[in-house]
């Protein structure tokens, strides 16, 4: 079964579904599986449980909203249900109740989900539609590409998928003379989509498929931390870098942490945020490469 790229999070499958229901559409199970390019028993899940709130009515294998509901959710209510549409563990329980409080404008004194900061794409659907196409066709696209540093240069790529980081900015995953790479959505211009097409090598389309960062790597570094105590809850609470496992709590409150990452920026961002309470045990050259930074931004 091929899988749409574009709905690859959840978020944006149940978000779509919710709006055909408000719209009145009666939704099969089967149909949205292959649409959204998932088994039909997530469809299911989608619809037995993570919209059980909904009320919703069943005949015939087909789904709809109760006809004294339809229509009844707003723009803003669709918008609030996306902030916590994929975001399980991220409030007490996900009950059918809480959902309930939280499209319930009454209860927007006491419950507040504050969605995170996106970057603004008006003006590129067009591109960002060619990349979908792209990708569905499986036919190579080269574009120019802005780097971090100011330089730009022309890329080719097969492309993969797109990706949704963070709920807040696009990212084009691909693979360039083989190496897999990821792109913002926001530094590409000149799009051009080839004629040739590229067949997708199924291990990339795995590894991606498992992948939980825009950091490619196929060969990850295992880092360590030690964590103090004034930080330690936090990284207790959520998972701050990738594959973060709590290896020791130390007797005075402090954590032993261990994770895997492709890429140093993938951890040092997060090391310095929480400076001085946090420090790499190994690889000893990334504490050392923080400290360098840390001097040269102090003017040492």
């Amino acid at each position: 079964m091929p899988r749409n790229h574009y709905h690859d999070t959840i978020a944006f499958r149940l978000v779509e579904i919710l709006r055909r229901f408000n719209e009145g559409q009666a939704l099969e199970p089967g149909a949205l599986a292959q649409e959204f390019g998932v088994h039909e028993r997530t469809i299911r899940r989608d619809l037995n449980e993570r919209l059980s709130f909904l009320g919703l009515e069943k005949k015939e294998d087909r789904y709809t909203l109760p006809h004294i509901r339809l229509g009844t959710f707003t723009l803003q209510d669709i918008q609030r249900f996306a902030s916590l549409a994929g975001l399980q563990g991220m409030a007490p329980k996900l009950s059918t109740e809480f959902l309930r409080d939280l499209l319930d404008d009454s209860m927007q004194g006491a419950l507040l989900v504050r969605p995170p900061s996106r970057e603004d794409l008006q003006g590129r659907e067009y591109e960002f539609d060619q990349l979908k196409q792209a990708i569905e066709a499986q036919c190579i696209v080269s574009f120019e590409y802005s780097k971090p540093d100011g330089t730009r240069k022309m890329v080719e790529v097969a492309p993969y998928k797109m990706v949704l980081q963070d709920s807040s900015a696009w990212y084009l995953q691909a693979t360039d003379a083989g190496q897999i790479k990821s792109y913002a959505f926001s530094r590409l211009s000149r799009l051009l989509v080839q004629p040739t097409t590229f067949t997708p090598d199924p291990a990339i389309t795995a590894y991606l498929l498992r992948e939980d960062s825009i950091w490619l790597n196929v060969n990850k570094t295992e880092v360590v931390l030690k964590v103090a105590p004034p930080a330690a809850s936090y990284f207790q609470r959520r998972q701050l870098i990738g594959g973060q496992k709590v290896d020791k709590v130390l007797e005075d409150g402090g954590l032993i942490l261990s994770g895997l990452i492709a890429h140093p920026n993938q951890i040092l961002p997060v090391v310095r945020y929480w400076l001085p309470h946090i420090h790499i045990i190994s690889p000893k050259k990334l504490q050392t490469e923080l400290e360098a930074q840390l001097r040269a931004y102090l003017g040492d």
